[in-house]
């Protein structure tokens, strides 16, 4: 077989894989605190015929230029890109949006610690905070039943106010978490990450402090999917598909003309 088309058909694969994470990326550019994802690839293993700086004969000197003919290209991986997106104000007080870097901690259903950047937070039947999926917050912070107003400061600070008090009662503080390597951290799905060895133990710490970002109250963070690079991407990902499959149109020409040629 024509190695040019097993070096096609890795390009095609490779376009394929580009196209399905811009669909992702566009199908989210309406979900709050969507990161969107980037693909990386690696051209693959080379053929080396002759090494560069090889001597050919002993009456001839080294050439600077060797042979190595390249067999495709592969699939690296795919890196969440972790810049903020634009601010929605809302005017709902339990809304936040982190402005900077850092994630709010819940509570999985196995106990596990989640990460996110969706501030959609609720209050469930037994007065816990909890995030869009019923997830409660870590710390947990409990809002009274008569409750008349929440206020959540940009240190992450959760007062209310209830009759009979002039002064507001504090509840609790929402710490964030940064990670060394966030491109790293695992999505689950439903804006929530998981710690992974690549993205290196959570640093808690609070909002404001020790380089973290500050909570905005009556906000939400939108999707930092930017809808005309993901189509010019989009264009350029299928330009080069029907390049790819050029190729292999081409190679299968070229033996079609070797065996009429044969003959």
């Amino acid at each position: 077989m024509n190695p040019a088309m097993w070096i096609s058909k890795t390009g095609v694969q490779a376009q394929d894989a580009k196209l399905q994470a811009i669909a992702n990326n566009l199908a989210n550019v309406n979900t709050v605190g969507f990161k969107r994802d980037r693909v990386v690839f690696e051209d693959l293993f080379y053929q080396v015929d002759a090494q560069p700086g090889t001597q050919q004969s002993a009456n001839v000197a080294s050439t600077p230029l060797g042979t190595q003919l390249g067999t495709g290209t592969r699939l690296l991986g795919t890196q969440k890109t972790f810049t903020e997106g634009p601010l929605q104000t809302t005017g709902q007080s339990l809304d936040v949006a982190i402005v900077g870097q850092g994630f709010l901690q819940v509570e999985l259903p196995t106990g596990d610690i989640a990460y996110t950047r969706a501030g959609q937070l609720q209050v469930n039947t037994d007065g816990q905070l909890v995030n869009a999926q019923g997830l409660p917050l870590q710390p947990a912070i409990t809002i009274p039943a008569n409750a008349t107003s929440v206020t959540i400061g940009e240190n992450g600070m959760v007062s209310v106010s209830v009759p009979g008090t002039t002064a507001p009662n504090e509840l609790g503080q929402l710490t964030l978490v940064s990670f060394i390597n966030p491109a790293g951290l695992l999505a689950l799905g439903g804006n929530l990450y998981q710690e992974t060895t690549a993205s290196g133990a959570p640093n808690e710490s609070i909002a404001g402090e020790n380089g973290m970002g500050k909570l905005k109250q009556g906000t939400l963070e939108g999707s930092n999917v930017q809808v005309v690079e993901e189509m010019v991407d989009m264009i350029a990902a299928q330009r080069t598909y029907e390049m790819n499959t050029k190729v292999l149109s081409a190679a299968d020409n070229m033996l079609q003309y070797l065996s009429q040629a044969a003959r």
